[in-house]
């Protein structure tokens, strides 16, 4: 897959912009993959001659000296288009069972948190770290809120998370979290405001909640290896729960016009590329229901959007190519307790953005692979018989070789299915 290869990696930096301005003044750390000079090739040729003419022999020599002639310069630059790498991976759904496995995970290793009760989450992560850290830019989908100090923690159906998770996140190699879910509001907007102190202690950005008005407008900005990137994210609804009057800018709702018109904004302050993550469609169903293959491909359609991923169904969805760009209906789980074999399906995909001669970008390789949660250890595996690893158990590279087929059989239902990197296979 290109742009996935593993090296050194540099952090790149989120940045909240809200106008022109601002983006001159961000301050970004080089990054692995992004391709932030162009280079030149200049040729000069210079051709000088002279003649000389003598008069009849009967008049003295003379010798006549004309201008010498000089051929037009030259100049050939040679264009070298930006690029950068983007992944996306599926729901962050942080079920009882998972945080005590990230607590048996803790006390295995002896890590402690102030010297009470720690939590590990990197064992579940081990096999697709370097998947991960090898893009760019590494977004995660986090759906639930996150506890600062770890404690009143609760599941199903109103969720509470260990923030140890967010710091995880980070050395896991992920850059940011979008965070607008049917659950961002589970725990109010405490919940929210706590959910993001957390994310940023951990040095982990995000897009789709806020903690003021001013947040909302300037915290969708990524800024890797120089090229500027809006990252937008919307959810469908809170599960009932609603936004109070004078803070109706704590959590995105899906709207078209709202969309449209952040995107726009975005675009205007100077977005390179824009991209929109969408928590929508129907759980536990691999078609999509008919807001996403409606409000999909219109949103699409803006030249403020360059590519739309989505979450929320906890299966695995196919994935369209509309006039060269990309709809991804839906990604899967990748970390829950959702047992079923179709729910611990998922997907992390790898954009590839390069830059055309005119400045603007496109998705040039889009790189999926598909992984699998082993319910005993809740690890994630690749799928792929090339990506797996070596070793494992005849029954689970059984399931991981009935994953793998479910996944691609659900992905042949998408347009954008022949053009794939089918990471694995």
């Amino acid at each position: 897959m290109r742009g996935a290869e593993t090296g050194r990696r540099h952090r790149a930096v989120i940045v909240g912009v809200a106008s022109l301005a601002t983006i001159g003044s961000i301050v970004a750390l080089s990054r692995s993959g992004g391709n932030d000079a162009a280079g030149s090739d200049t040729e000069t040729t210079a051709v000088a001659a002279a003649t000389s003419t003598s008069s009849s022999t009967t008049a003295p020599a003379t010798t006549t000296a004309t201008p010498p002639i000089v051929e037009p310069t030259t100049s050939t630059t040679r264009f070298v288009p930006r690029q950068a790498t983007v992944s996306f991976s599926g729901d962050m759904l942080i079920h009882r069972r998972v945080w005590r496995m990230a607590a048996t995970n803790a006390d295995a290793s002896g890590r402690t948190i102030d010297g009470v009760q720690g939590y590990d989450f990197r064992p579940m992560f081990a096999e697709v770290a370097d998947h991960v850290a090898a893009a760019d830019w590494s977004i995660c989908h986090l759906e639930v809120p996150l506890a600062a100090d770890n404690q009143g923690l609760s599941s199903y159906p109103a969720f509470t998370a260990p923030g140890a998770l967010a710091a995880d996140l980070a050395d896991l190699g992920f850059d940011s979290c979008s965070t607008a879910s049917n659950h961002t509001l589970d725990n109010g907007i405490d919940g929210v405001w706590e959910t993001l102190d957390v994310l940023d202690a951990a040095g982990l950005g995000f897009s789709g909640s806020a903690r003021s008005a001013d947040e909302r407008a300037s915290s969708i900005w990524l800024d890797v290896g120089g090229i500027h990137i809006a990252h937008l994210a919307f959810t469908y609804w809170f599960n009932g729960y609603t936004l109070p009057d004078d803070a109706q800018w704590a959590a995105n709702q899906i709207d078209e016009a709202t969309i449209l018109a952040d995107a726009a904004r975005a675009r205007a302050e100077g977005a390179e590329i824009v991209i929109v993550s969408l928590h929508w469609g129907d759980q536990y169903v691999a078609t999509p229901n008919a807001q996403q293959t409606e409000l999909g491909p219109t949103l699409l359609a803006s030249d403020d959007i360059d590519l739309i991923v989505g979450h929320h169904v906890h299966v695995v969805q196919p994935i369209d190519r509309i006039d060269d760009e990309w709809l991804v209906y839906g990604v899967g789980n990748l970390l829950s307790n959702q047992a079923q074999r179709l729910r611990r399906d998922a997907l992390i995909v790898t954009a590839e953005f390069t830059e055309g001669t005119d400045g603007s970008f496109a998705v040039t390789d889009l790189a999926v692979l598909p992984v699998f949660v082993d319910n005993a250890t809740l690890t994630i595996l690749p799928a792929g018989p090339s990506t797996r690893p070596a070793g494992l158990q005849p029954w689970l590279g059984a399931e991981l070789d009935a994953s793998w087929n479910r996944v691609v059989s659900v992905l042949e239902a998408g347009s954008g299915f022949d053009d794939l990197t089918l990471v694995g296979g």
